[in-house]
């Protein structure tokens, strides 16, 4: 197998997802910061856009974006996948909740703390900068910008005490389906593990304030963090030696109570960001194959969890989120039936319905409208 080159870094959230696929996977490669000449002038034009991760191989092959990486292996060589129909879209739920739900405790917990964080997060900044470009002006640049895209996920401060009341209940809710089994679905990752490790790495699980918090309250998560970093699958606590997936399409109850917390705030805000977008699409109608920005300048308003929150309405949640509902049709009526009454009993049947009026496709690395 070819080595891999990893354009990526130890603070960006979605290299962990990616990271820890190639970690998982034992797929050989290295690890480059995004600033060398060949980065820049080979490997951006054919990924389209300067975001991390990327990937190089070694025949030139650029592929941008965690969940594209991942795909890209695993059409290859499935490796995690489950083909038992509740196991599997579960975890593509989690690969939804990881990759965009967590992401306001994710900025929060990263930038409403800098007494604390900041002198760890600076030189992270820093080590972006370029060949031959001063470090300092361009970091602080970079750190505002993430600031304030927190803020644009509804960070503010009247919402703060309830986005960590949710965190913190989301960590208690895990720690105690961790302290029972290795992995979200028993004795090796899923394609959820996977997702949900891009915020409880970079953002949660290293940051000072929010690792404290980790350590302190949720030791088991801490060692998940561990475990997805790490090749061999680290399940030793774990008497049964299990290394597989749950038998008979098991989805463990410590699992369901964890997607009944999180559907609290992931339900109201797809489907409010859902309508926006959509209203957006009939206002606009861009043409197919119009390249998708990070989101379309359209605000989700909702509630949840007591709060009055307004986030920016992104596509890339449904494109995510469509793998769900995909999983869902294609199942014949007894497997649909088992899913749809899982879904029932974690509050996330709604989800299913959240859907935009144009699909996403993939052009030169990039998300464009079909």
């Amino acid at each position: 197998m070819q080595e891999v080159t990893l354009y990526a870094s130890p603070a960006s959230l979605y290299s962990g997802k990616a990271r820890s696929y190639l970690i998982k996977a034992g797929i050989p490669y290295r690890e480059i910061f995004p600033r060398t000449r060949h980065f820049l002038e080979a490997v951006v034009p054919k990924a389209g856009t300067m975001t991390l991760p990327t990937i190089e191989l070694a025949d030139g092959t650029v592929v941008r974006d965690s969940t594209r990486i991942i795909e890209h292996f695993e059409a290859q060589e499935p490796r995690f996948a489950t083909r038992s129909p509740r196991q599997s879209v579960v975890s593509l739920l989690f690969d939804v909740i990881g990759s965009e739900g967590l992401l306001r405790p994710a900025m929060h917990y990263r930038w409403s703390f800098p007494d604390v964080n900041e002198a760890f997060i600076r030189p992270h900044a820093e080590m972006m900068a370029p060949e031959g470009v001063d470090a300092g002006p361009l970091a602080e640049a970079g750190m505002k910008r993430m600031r304030s895209r927190g803020v644009a996920l509804g960070v503010t401060p009247e919402n703060l005490a309830g986005i960590e009341s949710l965190y913190e209940g989301f960590l208690e809710r895990l720690d105690a389906h961790f302290a029972e089994h290795g992995y979200l679905l028993g004795g090796k990752p899923s394609i959820g593990d996977f997702g949900l490790i891009a915020p409880l790495y970079a953002h949660l699980g290293r940051d000072p304030y929010p690792l404290r918090l980790m350590q302190t309250k949720a030791v088991h998560v801490f060692r998940w963090v561990e475990r997805m970093n790490r090749p061999e699958p680290d399940v030793g606590e774990f008497r049964d030696g299990s290394r597989e997936h749950l038998a008979d399409d098991e989805v463990s109850e410590t699992l369901v109570s964890v997607l009944r917390h999180v559907a609290r705030d992931l339900v109201p805000e797809t489907l409010e960001a859902a309508d926006r977008i959509n209203r957006w699409l009939d206002t606009k109608s861009p043409a197919a194959g119009t390249l998708i920005s990070k989101d379309v300048g359209e605000m989700a308003e909702f509630e949840a969890a007591g709060m009055a929150i307004r986030s920016v309405a992104k596509p890339y949640r449904f494109f995510l989120l469509k793998r769900v509902q995909d999983a869902v049709d294609a199942l014949d009526p007894p497997a649909r039936g088992a899913v749809l009454d899982l879904l029932a009993r974690c509050d996330l049947s709604d989800l299913l319905d959240a859907r935009l009026d144009r699909e996403i496709g993939w052009e030169r690395n990039q998300e464009v409208w079909c």
